[in-house]
């Protein structure tokens, strides 16, 4: 009995030296003894995860296919991706250091640069070609006819800043026109109630305009450039992490290549990772142009010859500034980094 007694207690403290010296390789990363070197962990497999959210939006599809399609981990990274809804509650989270990175629209980019959130767009999704658009009443034939008419849109969208673009375009401005705060949903949804004259709104309320008498005056088809989807790191992600951003990036050029050869098998991927109906995604595609590794060197452009992307953003600065929605406007070279794109 004393025999299996002293053994009990050699294992016992066998196993508390053990655990002992396995603490002791904790921050210098020095071992106690050399077999503790093969139980360290390989290299990269430690490595924290890209974490960026999105909210529920077909265009932000492309994640969810580069993710199921193993090509985030074909170049050598892990993504996390999070889905939330509110853009105060995903702003407080890349605030929070709580996400690396969002997918939103560029003005919403621009918006967090200004807000003391330090963000950098390094891939375009796509530009909205006809999924959102102003629709008015039949006798209201133009833009310019809507001097002096109850039109619905959300202040300080970019609704909003589609309506001014189509209304400088007619030579008149936001106080001409009687303005109806709404979300951009609810405004569709009044106007074919009959309570308004025209409303800046997306699909399917661009569709279903005909239901109230009335139709489509012009679409981001006519004014590209405006609303587009983009991808943003955090600014110290970035210069921390150069060497993963550029995985992202040749892991989302890739991911649209298979979309392109591969279209309904990814379609019902994207559809599944936004928990959207399938019908619906492959709905709302149409209405948005996809940009490609191509496309996205093109928009960026380089240091010498720089891309649309670029008058674009400014565009959006201008506007908030004008609004009086931020205080100071960020400098277009912080908010975007065509530095990833260009090494693809």
């Amino acid at each position: 009995m004393k025999k299996i007694t002293t053994l009990l207690l050699a294992a016992m403290l066998s196993i508390g030296l053990v655990g002992c010296g396995a603490a002791n390789t904790g921050g210098s990363g020095e071992s106690t003894d050399g077999n503790n070197q093969a139980a360290q962990p390989s290299e990269g497999a430690d490595k924290a995860p890209l974490k960026v959210t999105l909210p529920t939006w077909t265009g932000y599809g492309p994640l969810f296919l580069a993710k199921e399609k193993g090509l985030f981990e074909k170049h050598g990274i892990d993504v996390e991706l999070s889905t939330i809804e509110g853009l105060a509650e995903r702003k407080a989270a890349l605030a929070g250091g709580k996400v690396d990175g969002m997918a939103t629209a560029l003005d919403v980019q621009v918006t967090l640069a200004a807000s003391g959130v330090p963000m950098q767009v390094v891939w375009l999704l796509d530009d909205s070609y006809g999924g959102d658009g102003i629709i008015a009443k039949s006798e209201i034939a133009s833009v310019a006819d809507l001097k002096g008419k109850k039109v619905a849109f959300e202040q300080g969208s970019t609704s909003h800043l589609l309506l001014l673009t189509a209304l400088k375009e007619a030579n008149l401005t936001d106080k001409d026109v009687e303005m109806v705060q709404m979300s951009a949903g609810d405004a569709g949804a009044a106007f074919v109630a009959g309570q308004v004259d025209a409303a800046v709104t997306w699909e399917p309320w661009l569709s279903k305009a005909s239901q109230a008498n009335g139709g489509t005056l012009v679409t981001t088809k006519d004014l590209p450039g405006i609303i587009v989807d983009t991808v943003g790191f955090r600014k110290d992600v970035i210069e921390q992490r150069p060497d993963d951003i550029q995985a992202f990036v040749a892991a989302m050029a890739e991911a649209m290549d298979y979309w392109k050869a591969n279209e309904d098998e990814s379609n019902e991927i994207m559809a599944k990772g936004l928990k959207i109906d399938l019908a619906e995604f492959t709905g709302t595609v149409s209405g948005l142009k996809f940009l490609h590794k191509e496309e996205n060197q093109e928009l960026f452009g380089t240091a010498e010859s720089k891309g649309q992307i670029y008058a674009s953003t400014q565009n959006a600065i201008d506007f908030y500034v004008e609004q009086k929605l931020i205080d100071s406007a960020p400098n277009v070279d912080d908010v975007l980094n065509p530095t990833f794109v260009n090494g693809l």
